[in-house]
């Protein structure tokens, strides 16, 4: 068994760490593996991830980094790197270590995902992979017919776009009308709604979520405001709604 472990952790590159985990999880799935470590198969990871570093530990051969990626935030260990709140950290692939103890810290991580090739911006490999997962597109068609009321405490769509500085970073309340769906790109599901109002030619609204829509369905959403988001690949928004929740 001991042979088996050593030689999973040197194909991967691991070589070099002395600590261990009573048992492995996948990151991307939930299910159990019944070996020690193995690496997240390339289908249960099919996105590129995009992390916020919040907090930084240094080992001799690690940098444990605790970050947020949309709502969630969870502690990553990469090869030692100088790092400091606020960068971004982009990979692909990642191992999940239950229970692991760092020695040099003396501490226990209740989860930990040790990355493998990290970058601190989208690689032109990251970038082909996204065009390849048909990145979202933007809607370019006004839908006829859609007259949508406002919601309790909401705003329209056209208010939003037309005092977008001021809602900038603020949760908003909006209904609309599914016009498209894309779901499962970058961990997220992309949806755009109308509500038949419009500022110049800014009439339909983009959000990303962990919830799901029908193509259609009148949906009010909250969710928080953000200018100008890139999402690499070429990809970018002058004004999008995150970490949307589907009421």
């Amino acid at each position: 068994m001991r042979l088996i472990f050593a030689l999973l952790v040197s194909s991967i590159l691991f070589t070099s760490c002395q600590e261990s985990a009573k048992k492995v999880q996948s990151f991307s799935t939930g299910e159990k593996t019944s070996q020690s470590i193995g690496e997240v198969p390339a289908q249960a990871a099919p996105n590129t991830h995009h992390v916020k570093v919040k907090e930084i530990l240094q080992t001799s051969s690690y940098t444990y980094l605790f970050v947020t990626e949309n709502s969630e935030e969870f502690w990553i260990a990469v090869r030692r790197l100088d790092a400091k709140a606020g960068d971004d950290v982009y990979y692909e692939k990642s191992l999940v270590m239950k229970d692991f103890k760092s020695k040099e810290l003396d501490r226990v991580f209740e989860t930990v995902l040790f990355v493998q090739d990290n970058t601190s911006t989208p690689t032109a490999n990251i970038k082909v992979k996204m065009g390849a997962k048909k990145m979202p597109q933007k809607v370019d068609k006004k839908v006829e017919g859609i007259n949508i009321n406002l919601p309790k405490g909401g705003i329209s769509i056209a208010e939003l776009f037309k005092n977008r500085d001021q809602y900038a970073g603020k949760k908003v309340k909006v209904s609309g009308q599914v016009v498209k769906i894309n779901n499962g790109i970058m961990g997220k599901n992309w949806i755009h709604i109308q509500d038949g109002t419009a500022d110049a030619d800014n009439y339909d609204l983009t959000l990303t979520t962990q919830n799901k829509a029908k193509m259609d369905q009148v949906i009010t959403i909250e969710g928080t405001v953000y200018l100008k988001k890139e999402f690499g690949a070429g990809y970018s928004y002058d004004l999008i709604i995150e970490e949307a929740i589907v009421k």
